[in-house]
């Protein structure tokens, strides 16, 4: 499977996508990059970063992942679900981590 053709030219440019476009882009990108796992370190670095810059290009703040830290257990089970093509659980973390990037640049209510 090409990544570069499947994944990056299909969901990247994002700022023409709608939000749920932009939560199911970011899970699928991210997931198949963790997936075949191009680098013997650095991966989940890069998939992050990629997550980021395609959320900024949608007009998002950078995501907030430290609740993917504490899930971690949740966020590998994400990642599996992938594996058979349910990027649902991974579009949670992307949605939650999204809502939590953009409310850090507004501070507490």
């Amino acid at each position: 499977m090409d990544f570069e053709r499947q994944y990056l030219a299909r969901w990247t440019s994002c700022w023409q996508l709608a939000p749920a476009e932009i939560v199911n882009a970011i899970a699928v990108t991210h997931v198949e990059l963790v997936l075949i796992h191009p680098f013997r370190e650095g991966n989940g670095r890069l998939a992050r970063l990629l997550a980021d810059v395609m959320a900024v290009q949608a007009g998002h703040e950078p995501m907030d992942y430290s609740s993917w830290e504490q899930r971690k257990p949740a966020y590998v089970g994400a990642i599996h679900a992938g594996l058979s093509g349910d990027y649902s659980p991974m579009g949670q973390f992307v949605a939650e981590a999204m809502a939590a990037g953009d409310a850090s640049l507004s501070g507490p209510a």
